[in-house]
């Protein structure tokens, strides 16, 4: 460390120490009189205080509302053959079941029984102590929604906030076919793709719905590149007021047309939501291309050169990659120029994968505390119970950043107000050079300044007063010995608020700094076999379309709105469609994709510990193909054994009831003669010791003496 940084380090030590011994009398003022309430123009009321948010039933043992996955399909059929309306779906609440959340075995476990189709058991955590520590740290639930058409669901209905991330598909036609994939592409017989109009629609309406939040817009499908409106959907997101509008996407067609990414940046996209499952082509082998990671290479130098931000999206699927959990974290940070945030997204079983069986579900499971425990023993630096967090414990800063900004905003922040067993986060910050990474809670208790936060937002002192406590509040949480030597807090600050898009600071600012912010989320979608309406009614992931924002579990999952919308709503039979505006290509069969040739090779960087797990990971299916394999002839021969006694017991019933000698077996008979000869050896052997013995000279064990030579 040099000088420099020393008396940096000293310096804000001795900050953070004031800090310390000043808020508990800031304190003590902020309780002589109530302020006022903050009530903003976006939002139904006054902004809410700690002791004012409801909570869902957390813990456990706890009954929840969930869902019979066979009752659901029955119901689905119903709706679609039109013996059922939407009237059944919205009122009657078909498929839904009691369903308790338990611990058993070390284990949180969702246990329901259907009264036609029996019992389902799924795990919900192999951490209790984490998922503890996760339902904790819950800060409560985001403003009551009023009543609207938007929000028409049943019980599917979303309750409460306004949510983090808007999703429109613009077509459900996509240009690979993927295994698994939530919607089933390219295989429900029909094509669902918005008209402009009702694009325009969708986004129109978003903004009608309190609390009227920032979100992000995500343009999804299928593969929303193939719908002809994808650019001017993104133009229109941003003229409308939306700042973070982003994109689901494989990515191919960044990669096929040099120029797309350019295009789709001067349209508005500011970050690409990338599927990225591994970090070799082997690791994306069930993605049905054969060499899907060297395309991933150059989407990514594309939309570096485009200015647009990364986000890798992995669907982790137990026993297929969740080994590559690990090497994509380090991809991430070896390319964090480029990557700003992993969404890690354990499996949900839906769309192709509905009909799963019992033992490949148990098999391929994998849940947040997983993904906690992997990253862990991947890193050796990361800590479940000290760096992970709720995804929605981040609310505090919103509510921070809320009244800093004043009653007057059009728009209120982004509040991600999730229930707690739907995702968790981590921060790593990254030096760009060194590629140095350490996780911020190691040097800022977080857990304490969320609570600092909530205290100013709730004291409501006006921007000043309000800055000034953050000020102390960031500063008395933070350990100079334990933060990085060149990493100060005043310059923490500042990346923070320039990589997030913060009002008056601009991406560029984020150049100027050599560490950058790596966020780690796990967002875990529902299936029909862990469903949870509490979860439902606080989802932050809107799905806007024809009928109205549903939750993204309840379109993709639950009772499987997107079935029914988008039969209802469908432009054509697959056959008609392709009839009168042509076949789009799909990329599949394991076959290699064709690239333009740039020349030069995108500026990626493909750790190693990719490969090494890749082959770990081959190791270990050899190991356990030929331990299968072991077992199966083992099974054999026992059948085979077992069907031999019961027939020689059959045989022996029926001569005793007959009066007869049972006929032996070839195996008695060679029983039988073994056991013969080995007597008569035995007798050989008795003889020859005897004679030797009687000889004198050898002992009762010495053999034989050779006859004399003539």
């Amino acid at each position: 460390m040099n000088i420099k940084a020393r008396i940096t380090k000293t310096v804000e030590k001795s900050v953070s120490k004031a800090a310390d011994a000043a808020w508990p009398v800031f304190q003590r003022l902020n309780a002589i009189k109530e302020s006022k309430p903050f009530q903003p123009e976006w939002a139904p009321g006054p902004m809410l205080k700690a002791n004012e948010r409801t909570f869902p039933q957390l813990g456990w043992p706890r009954v929840t509302d969930s869902l019979c996955p066979a009752c659901v399909k029955e119901a689905r059929a119903a709706i679609l053959s039109g013996e059922k309306d939407l009237d059944f779906l919205r009122h009657d609440n078909p498929g839904e079941i009691k369903a308790k959340i338990v611990e058993r075995d070390g284990q949180i476990l969702m246990v329901k029984t259907c009264p036609k189709h029996g019992t389902t058991e799924d795990v919900m955590s192999i951490d209790p102590q984490f998922l503890a520590r996760i339902e904790r740290l819950y800060p409560g639930r985001d403003y009551k929604s009023p009543k609207t058409l938007l929000r028409d669901h049943g019980t599917s209905s979303i309750q409460y906030g306004r949510g983090a991330v808007l999703t429109v598909d613009l077509t459900n036609r996509c240009n690979m076919m993927c295994e698994p994939c939530f919607m089933d592409a390219n295989q429900v017989g029909y094509v669902h793709e918005l008209e402009w109009e009702e694009v325009k629609e969708i986004l129109d309406n978003s903004m009608k719905i309190k609390p009227r939040r920032q979100m992000s817009v995500q343009f999804s499908g299928g593969e929303p590149t193939l719908s002809p409106h994808f650019l001017r959907a993104l133009s229109y997101a941003r003229e409308i007021g939306y700042v973070s509008i982003q994109a689901a996407t494989n990515g191919l067609r960044f990669a096929l047309e040099p120029d797309y990414a350019k295009k789709a940046k001067e349209a508005g996209l500011r970050l690409a939501y990338l599927q990225f499952d591994g970090i070799s082509n082997a690791a994306n082998s069930h993605r049905k291309i054969g060499n899907l990671f060297d395309l991933r290479k150059r989407i990514i130098h594309n939309l570096k050169e485009a200015d647009i931000d990364v986000v890798l999206v992995t669907t982790i699927v137990n026993s297929v990659n969740d080994h590559q959990v690990g090497p994509i974290l380090d991809f991430a940070i070896e390319n964090i120029d480029a990557v700003t945030t992993i969404a890690y997204q354990p499996v949900s079983f839906t769309g192709r994968d509905e009909d799963i069986s019992d033992e490949d579900r148990e098999q391929q499971r994998y849940t947040l505390s997983h993904l906690a425990h992997d990253m862990a023993e991947h890193t050796g630096y990361l800590e479940p119970m000290r760096d992970f967090f709720p995804l929605s414990a981040l609310g505090p800063f919103s509510d921070m950043t809320d009244v800093l900004l004043g009653e007057e905003q059009k728009f209120g922040s982004i509040n991600c107000g999730c229930h707690p067993n739907c995702g968790i986060g981590t921060i790593l910050m990254v030096h760009k050079q060194t590629k140095e990474t350490v996780p911020l809670s190691k040097f800022l208790d977080i857990e304490q300044l969320l609570a600092d936060l909530r205290v100013i937002a709730d004291s409501n002192r006006g921007k000043a007063l309000s800055a000034a406590q953050l000020s102390m509040a960031l500063l008395r949480n933070y350990d100079a010995d334990k933060a990085p030597a060149d990493l100060d807090i005043l310059e923490l600050i500042k990346q923070y608020l320039s990589q997030t898009g913060a009002v008056g600071m601009g991406k560029d600012d984020a150049d100027q700094f050599p560490w950058r912010v790596l966020f780690i989320g796990g967002m875990w979608f529902q299936d029909l076999f862990n469903y949870d309406f509490r979860r439902t009614e606080m989802c932050i992931i809107p799905y806007g379309t024809q009928l109205g924002e549903i939750s993204f579990c309840a379109y993709n999952t639950g009772i499987g709105w997107r079935n029914i919308i988008e039969q209802m709503y469908a432009n054509a039979s697959t056959r008609d469609w392709y009839k009168d505006k042509g076949r789009h290509t799909i990329y599949a069969g394991g076959k290699d994709v064709a690239m333009p040739d740039y020349g030069a090779a995108p500026d990626v960087v493909v750790p190693a510990s990719g490969e090494e797990a890749e082959r770990r990971r081959e190791a270990e299916r050899a190991a356990q193909s030929a331990a299968e394999e072991a077992d199966r002839e083992a099974r054999k021969r026992a059948a085979r054994k077992a069907k031999y006694e019961e027939r020689k017991a059959i045989e022996a019933a029926a001569a005793e009831a007959a009066g007869e000698t049972p006929k032996p077996t070839l195996e008695d008979i060679m029983a039988k003669g073994a056991a013969e000869l080995a007597t008569r050896d035995v007798s050989r052997r008795g003889g020859a010791n005897a004679f030797s013995g009687g000889g004198g000279g050898g002992g009762c064990g010495t053999p034989p003496r050779p006859p004399l030579k003539k």
